[in-house]
């Protein structure tokens, strides 16, 4: 089995002190975060998948930063993420949320964040293929509308939700890529080998870091948070 590290440990159990003084000092959550990622982690099936929430907390201040109102979440799991973006977007904000089985997030998601109906109408959730989703906005001419995007699903596909995005962030726009370090695994040559997943997020990150049409940094946050900017 591929293995797949918990962003989540970044700020609850992470040895690092430092990696906890860090997320301690960023972390802001709304009493429903608290309570979805309490539900999460105590009955969801592969819960480590969950943001870190340091890593939310600073999309969450890209977006009110700049007054962002159309977001793209890629991955919904239970809709923490939906969620960060919902809070920060004002009242007629819309994140679009994507992943190709919502079962998790009307299980776990709905039920919580529907208690705050303001919230809740601004998450628009899409079951169906994600590249199908943002190929269909594409055509629909919504290129350059978005202003910030967060990806988090199958890494195999990291490069193609990358190079979607960017098609529809506006100039200006905010894309980051979760899980960019891979638990330390991109780092070794074994691993870049013999872990499919490893190798496609290292030849993500390297093709952010070349890309012309956008100025980025990866970041030593949560499980590594590739951002990236839409010139």
């Amino acid at each position: 089995m591929a293995f797949i590290p918990s962003s989540i440990k970044s700020c609850l159990s992470n040895p690092d002190p430092h990696v906890n003084y860090s997320a301690k000092f960023t972390t802001i959550q709304d009493p429903l975060q608290k309570e979805l990622q309490r539900a999460t982690l105590g009955k969801a099936k592969e819960f480590g998948t969950l943001g870190a929430p340091e890593v939310l907390t600073f999309g969450e201040n890209f977006i009110r930063a700049f007054k962002g109102k159309k977001v793209l979440d890629i991955g919904t799991y239970t809709g923490i993420s939906a969620l960060a973006w919902a809070l920060a977007l004002p009242d007629d904000g819309e994140v679009l949320t994507m992943d190709i089985d919502l079962n998790n997030y009307k299980k776990f998601g709905v039920p919580i964040i529907s208690k705050h109906p303001e919230t809740f109408k601004k998450i628009k959730a899409v079951e169906a293929p994600a590249l199908e989703t943002l190929d269909e906005l594409i055509a629909d001419g919504q290129s350059g509308t978005f202003d910030f995007a967060f990806i988090d699903a199958d890494k195999e596909n990291y490069e193609n939700y990358y190079n979607r995005v960017v098609t529809l962030l506006k100039s200006g726009g905010v894309v980051f890529l979760d899980n960019c370090l891979w638990g330390g695994r991109v780092t070794v040559e074994e691993h870049l080998e013999n872990d499919p997943l490893c190798a496609a997020i290292h030849k993500t990150n390297r093709i952010i870091f070349q890309d012309s049409r956008t100025y980025s940094a990866l970041l030593n946050f949560g499980d590594g948070t590739h951002v990236a900017f839409k010139v």
